[in-house]
């Protein structure tokens, strides 16, 4: 039994993601929960929203499941999303591109096997 939930289009780069996705990849979804919780800064809120998502998508899925500690994260990938293109002003009346990244979240979570 597994269940998955995603994330798109986070206004976040998954360059500044993707460290916080692999310190809770393979961990129970309770340690994850209280890690990304415990973590005072902003890229951790959609990390933690589409893990409440999984979890709540896997009770929905299998009512048996009691607590958090019974669902580990299997499987959670920070994808590149589209890039949003413009120009700011530069220097010597040129003009510089800015590109601000998106992501896409998508996290699997599923019981532990016995």
């Amino acid at each position: 039994m597994q269940a998955r939930a995603i994330s798109k289009y986070i206004r976040i780069s998954p360059y500044k993601l993707r460290p916080y996705a692999d310190v809770i990849r393979g961990n129970s979804v309770e340690k994850a929960f209280a890690w990304l919780k415990t973590c005072a800064v902003k890229r951790a809120r959609p990390i933690l929203k589409a893990l409440v998502s999984a979890y709540s998508n896997a009770r929905f899925k299998n009512p048996e499941i009691g607590s958090m500690a019974e669902v580990f994260v299997k499987e959670i990938r920070i994808d590149q999303g589209p890039i949003v293109k413009y120009f700011k002003p530069a220097a010597q009346g040129r003009a510089a591109p800015q590109r601000k990244r998106m992501s896409h979240i998508v996290i699997v979570v599923g019981k532990a096997q016995s």
